[in-house]
This record gives C-alpha cells, structure tokens and sequence, in this order.
C-alpha cells in the first residue's frame, strides 16, 4: 500500500467551495492564523478556533508535508468591541491597564502567557512564530505608505483610511456589498470619512494615549486589520497557502486584510480562507462582552480534566456549531476514557503498514484529508479500540499514531476525579446496588453524592464522577 499523503481537500470560505489543497510550494504548507487580543483571559470559545488550527497543523505533518506556521500577539491597535470600531472608543489593553493599575506592556504579556498556558493544557502544538504587534510597526507604516502611493487610502488630520470604493473586489470574502458594509463594521460613522465603510489603517493618536508611534502623519498608533497584513505578509511572504480564523473574523478583519494586502502587493495573497464556527454554552455565542466565558484553566474546578474538552472539540466538524453542555463533557470524559484504556497496552514496534492495520490507517487519513473531518476520525479511532480483527497491541499501536492528530495523550493514564471524604464507598455501594439492580438504592446513594458535591453520570463503561 502507498505511504504517499492522500489529496487534501479544505473548504475554502473565498470559493465557497471543498476543493484540493495545491501548496506554493510542493510538499510545504505554510499558515497565518490570528491569535489572541491579549487584554483578557482567552475563554474555550477562542480555544476551539485555535483547536482547529491546531488538527490542521497536526493533520498536514502526520500526512507528510513541511509546515511552517505563524499565529500572532495581538498586542496594539485593536479598537474594535461588540458595538463599535470609532476613533473615540478606547483601546481595551489601555482600557485593561487603567483598570488593573498596570501598564499595556504588563497587561499584554500577563495575559499572553495566560493563553498559552490554557493552549499547553489543550495539546495545542506550538506555533513556528508568534510575532507581536508592537514589534511590527515599521512594516504596518510601510504598508499604509503604499497603500497611500497607490490611491487606495486617503489621510485626514494623520488619520489613514483605507478607500473601499477603489478596491473593486471588496466583499468577495464575505459576500457584503460596499453599501450593505456600514452594519457589518458596527461603526459610529466619523465624519471625515469618505464612505462609512472606509476602515483606518494608521489612526491619530490623542494627547492621553499610552501607546502610540512617530510616523509620517504625526504621532498615532495602527488600525486593527492592518496588523495580521503586515505580519503575515513579514513572515510568510507575498503569497502563502492557509489563513485560519474565527467566523466572527471573515467580516470585517479578514475581508479588510484581503483589501489591504492585494491592494499593496496587486495580487493574491492568501490561497486558502479556513473559518472555524462558535461554541455556544446553552445555544449562546459565548463572549467576553456576554459575561458567560469560561477558561480551559477553570475546568478542573467544573470537574473536566481539559483534555475531554479537546475531545469535545473533536466530535463536531470545525465548521458546525458545538454547545458546550455538562452532558456533552460527560461523554467527552467517558469516551476520553474508553481510548485511553485502548491505548495503554504496550505496542513496542508495529509496522503500521502491515494488514489490517494499514486499511485502518488508510482510513484515517481519508477522513483528516477530507476537509479535517474530525469527527470521522474520532469514531474510527472508537472502531479501532473494540475491533475484533486486531491484536491489543496492533489496537495500542493504532491509536496512539491518531494521537498525533487527536492530540489526546491517549498513551497518558486517566487523572482520577479527587473526591471528598467518604465518597469513594458510596460509590462502591452504588455500583453494586446497580449490578443487584437495586435501583431505589442506587438513586438514593446517587443523591448522597449530589449533597458531597460529587455528579455521577451512568455509562456503558461504568460510572463517570465530577466535582460539581
């Protein structure tokens, strides 16, 4: 059987359709993603985005190609909130800084290293870079210069705006037309601005702002949209094959990129747009600005290791919708452990090439080069463990090459749920009052449970317990 990587095929948001993956460069893939405002904690919403980046990252190495990828530091600039993107509103690292009594540069590397340590607790692979933006304001005035030269930006009073009437293919991303963009940038309308839609790329800086940079149009600081332009195009060059984001990103930031990066280079940029959708928490986006985040770092204290959150993820499609419910982590747990059990035999060395192992194999890859489908892989992974046409090491030896992508640390034992005193023998008569099916008793030990802050969840594996 071939061990060559299979044809991978990736929807791309720009076409609007599931097509072959043909990097720049053959056997070389090279992916931006946008990273973290750092001005907050990142919430499981955010994570789920940078997950996806993360399978694909993990899904292109296992299938044999050279990676190269960067996922940037939001550290400046960023203006826009969930009701405006005006020149009056604050920056939110400043807005941070004044409430925390810290300076922007504390802020932005406090909650830098709080987003990576939640991404470590995920498996989530370091990226190749993560470029800040305050370490690339050379390259965002020089992008906003050409821009300038070639008339598709305009300046009042040190304000640089970028022209979308100029830009002819503007909302090709998103499918906004030019008159319909004023909604979608939620913006109080300045009144030197040519067209509502016109987004700035370099703002003038007010006497009380922190952060701020000498330019040719005075003393300012860079509009949001052209950050993620000047650092992708700074690191992976005039073209490069992969932009991952957030939905929330296709409009405006990543139809402003597409505007400012073509605009300035006159040509494609990006050959790939990959959008990953929300995670809802009772059907509701989860958002800062909603109150109703929740931090990979807090999950341990919800009674979910965060690793079952990460198989979460798994088990919907990137671009579906994912709800986070106590139910859904409840079987994220258990199927976390049923994989674990199947893996921790000892393979030692298997040659994965070999039959049956190698159809299965096979299977996989057909599945992660189907446009990540995640949630096939995952269920084949589940096949493996139980099959009956494999040997226990053949299944540990399976498994744990699917970690690779999965990212599980299936090959890791299972953390046990710390109970409280007393706990540990209730749940022992519990379970043999189940197996006496003595279910009057069985309910009431359950209840006992409940009152020591201990949920038990009934599985075909046995019983699931979580600090509540």
């Amino acid at each position: 059987m071939s061990d060559s990587p299979p044809q991978v095929r990736l929807h791309n948001t720009l076409t609007r359709r599931t097509e072959p993956l043909d990097p720049i460069e053959p056997g070389r893939v090279t992916i931006y993603t946008c990273g973290s405002t750092v001005y907050k904690y990142a919430h499981i919403g955010n994570l789920r985005t940078y997950l996806f980046g993360d399978v694909l990252h993990r899904t292109l190495e296992y299938l044999g190609y050279e990676v190269r990828y960067v996922k940037n530091i939001t550290d400046v600039g960023h203006m826009r909130d969930d009701q405006l993107d005006s020149l009056s509103g604050p920056d939110k690292i400043e807005l941070a800084a004044e409430t925390e009594g810290k300076s922007p540069a504390e802020i932005a590397a406090f909650y830098t290293d709080a987003w990576l340590e939640d991404e470590r607790l995920i498996n989530i692979l370091p990226a190749d870079l993560m470029p800040k933006a305050t370490d690339h304001i050379g390259e965002m005035i020089e992008l906003t210069r050409r821009l300038l030269e070639r008339s598709l930006a305009y300046e009042v009073d040190g304000t640089i705006y970028f022209d979308v009437s100029a830009f002819p293919a503007y909302g090709r991303l998103s499918g906004q037309k030019v008159e319909e963009t004023h909604a979608g940038h939620r913006v109080d309308v300045e009144a030197d601005k040519r067209n509502p839609a016109d987004f700035a790329l370099w703002k003038h800086a007010g006497e009380h702002r922190l952060m701020s940079w000498p330019s040719p149009w005075g003393e300012g600081f860079p509009g949001w949209h052209i950050e993620c332009s000047a650092m992708s195009i700074k690191h992976l060059g005039e073209r490069f094959d992969i932009h991952t984001g957030g939905i929330d990103l296709k409009f405006p930031h990543h139809e402003d990129e597409i505007a400012q990066s073509e605009g300035a280079l006159g040509h494609p940029v990006v050959s790939v747009w990959l959008h990953g959708e929300f995670l809802t928490m009772d059907d509701a986006k989860m958002a800062k600005s909603a109150g109703n985040i929740i931090r990979v770092a807090d999950l341990p204290a919800m009674g979910y290791e965060p690793l079952a959150f990460r198989y979460l993820a798994l088990t919907a499609h990137y671009r579906s919708k994912l709800d986070f419910t106590d139910a859904a982590m409840h079987a994220a747990t258990s199927g976390l452990a049923k994989l674990r059990r199947a893996a921790a035999s000892e393979s030692g060395t298997l040659d994965l090439s070999d039959e049956p192992m190698a159809t299965y194999r096979s299977r996989f890859r057909d599945a992660l080069s189907d446009d990540l489908a995640t949630p096939r892989a995952l269920a084949l992974a589940h096949e493996v463990a139980s099959a009956s046409d494999l040997t226990d090491r053949q299944r540990a030896a399976l498994i744990r090459d699917f970690d690779r992508v999965l990212g599980l640390s299936l090959d890791a034992p299972q953390p046990e749920t710390v109970l409280p005193d007393g706990a540990a023998e209730l749940l022992e008569r519990r379970a043999k009052a189940r197996a006496a099916r003595d279910f009057a008793a069985s309910d009431a030990l359950r209840d006992r449970l409940e009152e020591l802050g201990v949920e038990v969840r009934d599985t075909p594996e046995g019983q699931v317990t979580a600090r509540r």
